[in-house]
C-alpha cells in the first residue's frame, strides 16, 4: 500500500502567503522521512485561503529540498496553458531531478471565471479542446510528432533521460476515457465528487490503451482524511474544515479555519445540517487504526495500491500530526 500527499498550501490562522509556501514546503520534507511516496500541490487562482497558483515554481524550490520523494502538480491546469511552455517547464524539473517528477494535469478553472479569463481568455473553449490540447502535450513529453506534423522539428528542450510522468486528474466518467484512450495513469479525486467513483475507475482500467511509455493502466484515488488519538478529536477536524468551506462559499473574511470550540458554536441550517453529513460520509477520519482500516478498503473498492490524502486543519502543526500518525500506522520508515 502507498501512501501520497497532495497538498493545497492553505493559509490557516495567523499565516500570510509566504508562511503558507513554507510550510508546503516542510510538509514535502517531513513526508519523505514519514515514507510518502509522492508530495503534489496544487494550482488555484485568486482563492482566498489558497496561497499557490504556480505549482512549477514550487517544485524548483521543493525539489531542491528533497532527495528522493516523488514530487508533482495536483494539477495543471491545461487550459490555460500551452502544451509547449508545461512540457518545457516540467522537462526542465526532471532535468533537474531525475526519476521524480509527476505532471498531473487538470481541465478545472482552478478560479473564478474572471481569473480563467484573465489567465486564458476563452476557457470554455479551451476546455472543449481539451483532448487535441493532451495529445499535443504529451507528444511533446514523448519527442514523438509525426513527420507530417508542424512541431515534428520542435523539442521541449531539455529532453530528460527519464521524462515527467503524465497522470490525468478527474472527477467523471469523461475524464477515465480520456485516460484511457491515451494511455497514462489516472487519478480520481474521489474528494471532490459524489459520483460512482469505483465504476468511472473501473472504466478506465477496462479500456486503457497501452503504448510504449505505458503498460498498463495506474491509479490514485485522492480523499480528504483527518487523523488524531481519538475519533472524537478526528471529527472536531472534520467539522473545522467543514465550517471554512462553508465560509469560503459566502464569501465571509474568517482567515483560516476556526478552531474545534468555536467551529462546534456555529450553527447550522437543516441545509447545511445534511451537507456535513454528506460530507462526514465521504470522508476519512477517525484514530490511526479506523483511518487505516477505511484507506485499505477504498482502495479494495477502486482496486489499487496508492491513496493520495488531501488534509486541511486549523493549525499546520495538526496537519503534520495527521499525516504522522497514518503514515506510523501503515508505512514502514
Amino acid at each position: 500500500m502507498k501512501l501520497s500527499i497532495l497538498d493545497q498550501a492553505p493559509i490557516l490562522s495567523g499565516a500570510d502567503p509566504r508562511s503558507a509556501l513554507l510550510e508546503s514546503a516542510k510538509l514535502a520534507q517531513i513526508a519523505e522521512k514519514l515514507g510518502y511516496s509522492r508530495y503534489w500541490i496544487a494550482e488555484h487562482h485568486d482563492l482566498k485561503g489558497l496561497a499557490c497558483p504556480a505549482p512549477e515554481v514550487m517544485l524548483g524550490y521543493i525539489g531542491a529540498l528533497t532527495k528522493k520523494i516523488r514530487i508533482g502538480s495536483g494539477a495543471i491546469l491545461l487550459p490555460h496553458y500551452k502544451p509547449y511552455k508545461v512540457a518545457e517547464t516540467f522537462n526542465m524539473l526532471a532535468t533537474l531531478f531525475p526519476g521524480r517528477i509527476d505532471l498531473g494535469i487538470g481541465r478545472a478553472p482552478g478560479g473564478s471565471a474572471e481569473a480563467a479569463a484573465a489567465l486564458s481568455g476563452n476557457f470554455l473553449k479551451n476546455v472543449w479542446k481539451m483532448p487535441e490540447t493532451l495529445q499535443e502535450l504529451l507528444h511533446f513529453l514523448h519527442n514523438d510528432f509525426p513527420d507530417d506534423s508542424m512541431f515534428s522539428k520542435v523539442s521541449a528542450a531539455p529532453l530528460p533521460e527519464n521524462p515527467p510522468k503524465p497522470w490525468l486528474l478527474g472527477t467523471s466518467h469523461k475524464s477515465s476515457v480520456l485516460a484511457a484512450e491515451n494511455g497514462t495513469s489516472y487519478v480520481f479525486g474521489q474528494f471532490m465528487s459524489d459520483k460512482n467513483g469505483a465504476d468511472i475507475v473501473k472504466n478506465y482500467q477496462q479500456h486503457f490503451k497501452k503504448n510504449e511509455f505505458s503498460a498498463q493502466p495506474e491509479v490514485i484515488v485522492t480523499v480528504s482524511a483527518f487523523c488524531a488519538e481519538t475519533e472524537e478529536l478526528a471529527e472536531d477536524l472534520v467539522l473545522s474544515h467543514f465550517i471554512w468551506t462553508l465560509q469560503q462559499e459566502t464569501g465571509q473574511n474568517e482567515k483560516g479555519l476556526p478552531a474545534a470550540a468555536k467551529a462546534k458554536k456555529y450553527i447550522m441550517s437543516d441545509e447545511e445540517k445534511n451537507r456535513f453529513a454528506s460530507y462526514k460520509n465521504k470522508t476519512v477520519y477517525g484514530n490511526p487504526a479506523q483511518v487505516k482500516n477505511k484507506l485499505l478498503s477504498i482502495a479494495a473498492e477502486y482496486n489499487t495500491d496508492e491513496i493520495m490524502i488531501v488534509t486541511i486543519t486549523p493549525t499546520y502543526e495538526e496537519r503534520i500530526e495527521s499525516y504522522k500518525l497514518i503514515a506510523g500506522e501503515m508505512l514502514s520508515f
